[in-house]
C-alpha cells in the first residue's frame, strides 16, 4: 500500500471540533460519534504532572497529534508527530513537529530508533512515552488519524485557502505562488512535497501551518455549522482520540486560543548509522523547545 504523509491540519480536526466552535453540538447531538472516536489511555495522567489537567478550570493542556502512514486504519508508523500546547489564559497555542526520522529512545523497548516507529511497536501509549521522554513535556491527550480522514476533513469544511511562497507541482497538481484554494486531495499534495523545497522539512512544516490555519478559519465560520454532519462522518472511522465527549465539551472554553499559533522548530542534521538514515536533533534546540512548551503549560522546573 502506498504511503502518504499525513498533515497536521487533519490531526487538528478534533481540536477544530472542540476549539473551533463545534464542541457543544458534538456533545449534545452526536455523542455516539464521540464515543466511536474515543480510545482511552491506560494511565490516568502523565507521570510528568502531579495531577491530571483540570479542564473545567481551564488549565493549560497538551495534545500529541499522530498521522499514520496507512489508509483506512489508525495503526502503523506515524509520518507526522505534532505536540500542541494550549494556554487559555494568554489565549495562545504552541506547536512543534517532530521529524519522523528523529533518533531517540523508544520507551518500553530499551532501544534507540526512529521516533515514528514507536506507534507501530506499541501504539499510542508507546508513542506518548517516547515523545514525553524526548521533549520532557507531558502529554494530556492523543489524537490519531489516517490519510482518508485528512482529505475528507478538508472537503467537509469546503476546502482551505493558503498563502503559497513556492511555485511547484506535486501529485498531478500545480501550486502557483500566492493565495491558493485547496480541496482535500490538493491539500494532501500541498503538504507532502519536501524534496523540491530548498528549505526541506522547514518548508513542509510551514505549509502544514498554512493548512492548519486554513482549517481553523473555516472551522470557526458560522456557515461551517452546516458541515458538521459531513465532518463527523469523516472523523468517525478515521480518528481515535483519548478525550471523551465530556472532556471535549470542557475544551469549548479554550476557543480563543486558536487566534495565536506559534510554530516551534527542532533543528538538527541527518546521518547514517549502520546504513539507516536518522535525523539527529540538536540538543540545544530540543532543550529550548522543551523549555518554551513547559513554560506555556505553566509547569515548574
Amino acid at each position: 500500500m502506498k504511503k502518504f504523509l499525513i498533515t497536521v491540519g487533519v490531526l487538528l480536526s478534533l481540536i477544530i471540533l472542540v476549539i473551533g466552535g463545534f464542541a457543544l453540538y458534538l456533545y449534545f447531538s452526536v455523542t455516539s460519534t464521540a464515543d466511536q472516536m474515543h480510545s482511552p489511555l491506560e494511565r490516568e495522567h502523565s507521570d510528568l504532572r502531579v495531577d491530571a489537567t483540570n479542564l473545567e478550570e481551564e488549565e493549560p493542556v497538551s495534545f500529541l497529534l499522530l498521522g499514520v502512514d496507512s489508509e483506512g486504519e489508525t495503526a502503523g508508523r506515524t509520518d507526522t508527530m505534532i505536540v500542541l500546547t494550549v494556554n487559555p489564559v494568554d489565549e495562545s497555542m504552541k506547536m512543534v513537529s517532530i521529524p519522523r526520522d528523529t533518533r531517540t529512545e523508544i520507551v518500553g523497548r530499551g532501544t534507540e530508533d526512529k521516533i515514528n516507529h514507536a506507534h507501530a511497536f506499541g501504539g499510542a501509549e508507546m508513542a506518548i512515552a517516547s515523545v514525553e521522554n524526548f521533549l520532557d513535556v507531558p502529554i494530556d491527550y492523543v489524537a490519531t488519524i489516517n490519510m482518508d480522514g485528512f482529505e475528507e476533513m478538508v472537503d467537509a469544511v469546503g476546502g482551505v485557502t493558503v498563502e503559497n511562497d513556492l511555485e511547484f507541482e506535486q501529485g498531478g497538481h500545480y501550486f502557483p505562488e500566492g493565495q491558493v484554494e485547496l480541496d482535500g486531495d490538493e491539500a494532501l499534495s500541498f503538504v507532502r512535497m519536501r524534496y523540491e523545497d530548498p528549505q526541506g522539512d522547514a518548508g513542509r512544516t510551514e505549509r502544514q501551518r498554512e493548512v492548519i490555519e486554513g482549517l481553523l478559519r473555516e472551522g470557526a465560520q458560522f456557515s461551517s455549522l452546516t458541515s458538521v454532519g459531513a465532518i463527523l462522518d469523516s472523523v468517525g472511522s478515521n480518528v481515535k482520540v483519548s478525550a471523551d465527549s465530556g472532556e471535549m465539551a470542557d475544551l469549548f472554553g479554550y476557543e480563543s486560543a486558536r487566534h495565536d499559533i506559534e510554530q516551534l522548530e527542532l533543528s538538527g542534521s541527518g546521518t547514517r548509522i549502520d546504513g539507516i538514515y536518522y535525523e539527529m536533533i540538536d540538543e540545544g534546540a530540543r532543550a529550548e523547545v522543551s523549555s518554551v512548551m513547559r513554560e506555556h503549560l505553566e509547569l515548574e522546573d
